[in-house]
Protein backbone atom coordinates (compact mmCIF):
# COMPACT_ATOMS: atom_id res chain seq x y z
CA UNK A 1 0.00 0.00 0.00
CA UNK A 2 3.14 2.30 0.80
CA UNK A 3 4.88 1.43 -2.29
CA UNK A 4 1.39 2.38 -4.41
CA UNK A 5 1.00 5.68 -2.92
CA UNK A 6 4.23 6.64 -2.72
CA UNK A 7 4.20 5.49 -6.91
CA UNK A 8 1.05 7.90 -7.32
CA UNK A 9 3.06 11.20 -5.30
CA UNK A 10 5.97 10.44 -7.85
CA UNK A 11 3.57 10.41 -11.14
CA UNK A 12 1.61 13.02 -9.95
CA UNK A 13 4.59 15.32 -8.97
CA UNK A 14 6.64 14.39 -12.61
CA UNK A 15 2.97 14.95 -14.63
CA UNK A 16 2.75 18.87 -12.69
CA UNK A 17 6.84 19.15 -13.63
CA UNK A 18 6.00 18.23 -16.97
CA UNK A 19 3.10 20.65 -17.63
CA UNK A 20 5.04 23.48 -16.36
CA UNK A 21 7.49 23.16 -18.94
CA UNK A 22 5.09 22.42 -21.18
CA UNK A 23 3.38 25.99 -20.36
CA UNK A 24 6.83 28.06 -20.78
CA UNK A 25 6.98 30.69 -23.61
CA UNK A 26 10.37 29.90 -24.37
CA UNK A 27 9.31 26.34 -25.31
CA UNK A 28 6.13 27.86 -27.53
CA UNK A 29 8.61 30.40 -29.38
CA UNK A 30 11.56 28.17 -30.23
CA UNK A 31 10.62 24.67 -31.31
CA UNK A 32 11.88 21.57 -29.60
CA UNK A 33 14.59 20.58 -31.19
CA UNK A 34 15.06 17.17 -32.75
CA UNK A 35 17.26 14.42 -31.56
CA UNK A 36 20.23 15.03 -34.46
CA UNK A 37 19.86 18.81 -33.18
CA UNK A 38 20.16 18.04 -29.84
CA UNK A 39 23.52 15.92 -30.09
CA UNK A 40 24.70 18.66 -32.88
CA UNK A 41 24.32 21.06 -30.15
CA UNK A 42 26.65 19.32 -27.49
CA UNK A 43 28.64 17.61 -29.86
CA UNK A 44 29.62 20.09 -32.66
CA UNK A 45 28.23 23.47 -32.29
CA UNK A 46 30.83 24.41 -30.04
CA UNK A 47 32.96 24.62 -33.21
CA UNK A 48 30.84 24.76 -36.12
CA UNK A 49 28.53 27.15 -35.03
CA UNK A 50 24.75 26.64 -34.11
CA UNK A 51 24.05 26.72 -37.62
CA UNK A 52 26.57 25.19 -39.19
CA UNK A 53 28.49 28.03 -40.77
CA UNK A 54 30.95 27.99 -39.21
CA UNK A 55 33.44 29.67 -36.54
CA UNK A 56 37.20 30.61 -35.55
CA UNK A 57 36.95 27.37 -34.82
CA UNK A 58 35.97 25.16 -37.65
CA UNK A 59 34.60 25.45 -40.96
CA UNK A 60 31.38 25.75 -42.41
CA UNK A 61 29.46 22.77 -42.98
CA UNK A 62 25.63 23.83 -43.52
CA UNK A 63 26.88 25.63 -47.05
CA UNK A 64 29.81 23.92 -47.98
CA UNK A 65 30.16 22.15 -51.43
CA UNK A 66 32.46 19.65 -50.70
CA UNK A 67 29.77 18.97 -47.78
CA UNK A 68 26.85 18.49 -49.89
CA UNK A 69 28.82 16.07 -52.04
CA UNK A 70 29.27 13.43 -49.51
CA UNK A 71 27.12 11.16 -48.94
CA UNK A 72 25.55 10.17 -45.86
CA UNK A 73 27.64 7.17 -45.43
CA UNK A 74 30.62 9.10 -45.93
CA UNK A 75 29.34 11.98 -43.81
CA UNK A 76 28.38 9.22 -40.62
CA UNK A 77 32.48 7.96 -41.35
CA UNK A 78 33.85 11.32 -40.67
CA UNK A 79 31.82 11.99 -37.90
CA UNK A 80 32.74 8.86 -36.24
CA UNK A 81 36.06 8.57 -37.02
CA UNK A 82 37.16 12.24 -37.67
CA UNK A 83 39.79 13.53 -39.90
CA UNK A 84 43.47 12.53 -38.86
CA UNK A 85 45.67 15.54 -38.94
CA UNK A 86 43.12 18.05 -38.42
CA UNK A 87 41.43 19.33 -35.81
CA UNK A 88 37.82 17.07 -36.56
CA UNK A 89 38.04 14.27 -33.69
CA UNK A 90 36.51 11.27 -33.70
CA UNK A 91 33.29 10.41 -31.65
CA UNK A 92 33.44 7.20 -31.00
CA UNK A 93 31.29 7.93 -27.73
CA UNK A 94 28.01 8.11 -29.94
CA UNK A 95 25.75 5.91 -31.07
CA UNK A 96 24.92 4.67 -34.45
CA UNK A 97 21.84 5.81 -34.31
CA UNK A 98 22.80 9.67 -32.90
CA UNK A 99 25.40 9.78 -36.02
CA UNK A 100 22.38 8.98 -38.58
CA UNK A 101 20.11 11.61 -36.57
CA UNK A 102 23.30 14.16 -36.92
CA UNK A 103 23.68 13.26 -40.27
CA UNK A 104 19.95 14.16 -40.77
CA UNK A 105 19.78 17.45 -38.85
CA UNK A 106 23.30 18.63 -41.10
CA UNK A 107 21.07 17.95 -44.65
CA UNK A 108 18.06 19.81 -42.53
CA UNK A 109 20.83 22.35 -42.49
CA UNK A 110 21.78 22.61 -46.43
CA UNK A 111 18.11 22.75 -47.12
CA UNK A 112 17.48 25.34 -44.48
CA UNK A 113 20.20 27.95 -45.51
CA UNK A 114 18.51 28.82 -48.46
CA UNK A 115 14.96 29.13 -46.87
CA UNK A 116 16.88 31.79 -44.42
CA UNK A 117 18.29 33.61 -47.04
CA UNK A 118 16.59 37.29 -47.24
CA UNK A 119 17.33 40.13 -49.57
CA UNK A 120 17.55 42.92 -46.86
CA UNK A 121 19.85 45.35 -45.02
CA UNK A 122 21.18 43.83 -42.03
CA UNK A 123 22.53 47.04 -40.74
CA UNK A 124 19.66 49.11 -41.22
CA UNK A 125 17.49 45.76 -39.69
CA UNK A 126 19.37 46.36 -36.32
CA UNK A 127 18.81 49.85 -36.52
CA UNK A 128 15.45 48.72 -36.39
CA UNK A 129 15.57 45.74 -33.73
CA UNK A 130 17.12 48.84 -31.26
CA UNK A 131 15.09 51.97 -32.59
CA UNK A 132 11.51 51.91 -34.16
CA UNK A 133 11.01 48.29 -33.83
CA UNK A 134 11.53 48.75 -29.86
CA UNK A 135 12.47 44.79 -29.93
CA UNK A 136 15.45 45.21 -28.09
CA UNK A 137 13.18 46.78 -24.84
CA UNK A 138 12.42 43.23 -24.30
CA UNK A 139 14.31 40.76 -26.02
CA UNK A 140 18.36 40.03 -25.96
CA UNK A 141 19.92 38.51 -28.52
CA UNK A 142 23.89 37.56 -28.97
CA UNK A 143 23.84 39.30 -25.40
CA UNK A 144 22.19 42.81 -26.36
CA UNK A 145 18.95 44.15 -25.66
CA UNK A 146 15.92 43.93 -22.82
CA UNK A 147 14.99 41.12 -19.91
CA UNK A 148 11.41 40.93 -20.24
CA UNK A 149 10.60 38.50 -23.59
CA UNK A 150 12.59 35.21 -24.57
CA UNK A 151 16.26 35.60 -25.38
CA UNK A 152 15.99 35.30 -29.62
CA UNK A 153 19.87 33.82 -30.11
CA UNK A 154 18.88 30.40 -30.25
CA UNK A 155 15.25 30.99 -31.84
CA UNK A 156 16.77 33.06 -34.99
CA UNK A 157 19.63 30.86 -35.43
CA UNK A 158 17.26 27.89 -35.99
CA UNK A 159 14.10 29.27 -37.47
CA UNK A 160 13.77 30.16 -41.22
CA UNK A 161 12.59 33.51 -42.59
CA UNK A 162 9.20 32.85 -43.21
CA UNK A 163 8.83 31.61 -39.52
CA UNK A 164 10.10 35.00 -38.41
CA UNK A 165 7.79 36.99 -40.28
CA UNK A 166 4.87 34.85 -38.97
CA UNK A 167 5.38 35.74 -35.36
CA UNK A 168 6.09 39.06 -36.19
CA UNK A 169 3.32 39.88 -38.29
CA UNK A 170 0.50 37.41 -36.38
CA UNK A 171 2.05 37.59 -32.77
CA UNK A 172 -0.20 35.71 -30.29
CA UNK A 173 -3.63 37.31 -29.08
CA UNK A 174 -2.94 36.25 -25.04
CA UNK A 175 -0.48 36.64 -23.01
CA UNK A 176 1.69 33.32 -22.89
CA UNK A 177 2.39 31.67 -19.58
CA UNK A 178 6.07 32.68 -18.03
CA UNK A 179 5.68 36.36 -19.52
CA UNK A 180 1.78 37.86 -17.72
CA UNK A 181 2.43 41.56 -17.04
CA UNK A 182 1.30 42.73 -13.70
CA UNK A 183 0.86 46.09 -11.87
CA UNK A 184 0.85 46.59 -8.35
CA UNK A 185 0.26 49.40 -5.89
CA UNK A 186 1.27 49.63 -2.52
CA UNK A 187 -0.08 51.48 0.84
CA UNK A 188 2.15 54.06 0.06
CA UNK A 189 0.86 54.29 -3.10
CA UNK A 190 3.94 53.42 -5.41
CA UNK A 191 3.41 51.84 -8.63
CA UNK A 192 4.96 48.88 -10.10
CA UNK A 193 4.45 47.41 -13.37
CA UNK A 194 6.31 44.36 -14.81
CA UNK A 195 6.40 40.90 -15.80
CA UNK A 196 5.65 38.09 -12.44
CA UNK A 197 8.30 36.02 -12.40
CA UNK A 198 7.03 34.30 -9.04
CA UNK A 199 3.92 34.10 -6.96
CA UNK A 200 2.53 32.29 -4.28
CA UNK A 201 -0.54 32.86 -1.79
CA UNK A 202 1.18 35.49 0.12
CA UNK A 203 4.45 37.37 -2.21
CA UNK A 204 4.48 38.28 -5.45
CA UNK A 205 7.99 39.46 -7.53
CA UNK A 206 8.07 41.30 -10.61
CA UNK A 207 10.80 42.25 -12.87
CA UNK A 208 10.88 45.77 -14.81
CA UNK A 209 11.58 46.93 -17.89
CA UNK A 210 14.86 47.99 -16.71
CA UNK A 211 15.67 44.25 -15.39
CA UNK A 212 15.34 45.29 -11.58
CA UNK A 213 13.37 42.83 -9.61
CA UNK A 214 10.86 43.57 -7.07
CA UNK A 215 9.54 41.47 -4.52
CA UNK A 216 6.02 42.26 -2.78
CA UNK A 217 4.02 40.88 0.64
CA UNK A 218 0.62 41.01 -0.55
CA UNK A 219 -0.69 41.93 2.39
CA UNK A 220 1.18 45.49 1.96
CA UNK A 221 -0.30 46.09 -1.73
CA UNK A 222 -3.39 47.77 -2.17
CA UNK A 223 -4.14 46.51 -5.86
CA UNK A 224 -2.37 43.60 -8.28
CA UNK A 225 -3.84 44.14 -11.62
CA UNK A 226 -3.05 41.43 -14.21
CA UNK A 227 -2.93 41.99 -17.90
CA UNK A 228 -3.81 39.05 -20.32
CA UNK A 229 -3.03 40.74 -23.47
CA UNK A 230 -0.01 39.99 -25.10
CA UNK A 231 3.76 41.44 -24.51
CA UNK A 232 4.47 41.62 -28.44
CA UNK A 233 2.76 44.12 -30.24
CA UNK A 234 0.24 43.39 -32.84
CA UNK A 235 0.98 46.27 -35.15
CA UNK A 236 4.10 45.47 -36.66
CA UNK A 237 2.40 44.52 -40.26
CA UNK A 238 1.47 48.09 -39.69
CA UNK A 239 4.33 50.04 -38.27
CA UNK A 240 6.75 48.59 -40.24
CA UNK A 241 6.71 48.47 -44.53
CA UNK A 242 7.78 45.16 -45.67
CA UNK A 243 11.28 45.86 -46.39
CA UNK A 244 11.71 47.07 -43.33
CA UNK A 245 10.46 43.43 -41.90
CA UNK A 246 13.19 42.11 -44.56
CA UNK A 247 15.97 44.20 -42.90
CA UNK A 248 14.77 43.21 -39.55
CA UNK A 249 14.79 39.77 -40.13
CA UNK A 250 18.04 39.49 -42.30
CA UNK A 251 19.89 41.33 -39.09
CA UNK A 252 18.10 38.93 -36.79
CA UNK A 253 19.75 35.78 -38.71
CA UNK A 254 22.60 37.52 -39.29
CA UNK A 255 23.06 38.33 -34.99
CA UNK A 256 22.79 34.90 -34.34
CA UNK A 257 25.28 33.37 -37.13
CA UNK A 258 29.17 33.05 -35.66
CA UNK A 259 30.64 33.21 -39.45
CA UNK A 260 28.44 37.05 -40.09
CA UNK A 261 30.97 40.39 -39.23
CA UNK A 262 31.14 41.50 -36.20
CA UNK A 263 29.84 45.08 -37.11
CA UNK A 264 26.14 43.92 -36.80
CA UNK A 265 26.37 43.23 -33.28
CA UNK A 266 27.71 46.81 -33.25
CA UNK A 267 25.68 49.61 -30.94
CA UNK A 268 23.34 51.58 -33.52
CA UNK A 269 24.82 54.17 -32.48
CA UNK A 270 28.40 53.25 -33.50
CA UNK A 271 27.47 51.82 -36.48
CA UNK A 272 27.81 54.85 -38.44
Amino acid sequence: MQRALLFLVIFATCACCAARGQDSWDDDFQKSPTPGERTFRTTCAGCHGLDGQGSGKAPNIATSPKVKRLSDAQLANLITNGIPGTGMPAFHTLAAAQVRAVVGFLRALEGRSSARSVSGDARHGRDIFFGKGECSNCHAISGRGGFLGPDLTIYTANASADDMLRVLTTPPSVSNAGYRQAAVTTREGERVEGVVRNEDNFSVQLQSVDGSFHFFQKDDLQNVEYRNQPMMPVDYGKRLSSSELADLISYLIAASSPSKPALLHKDPGNSK
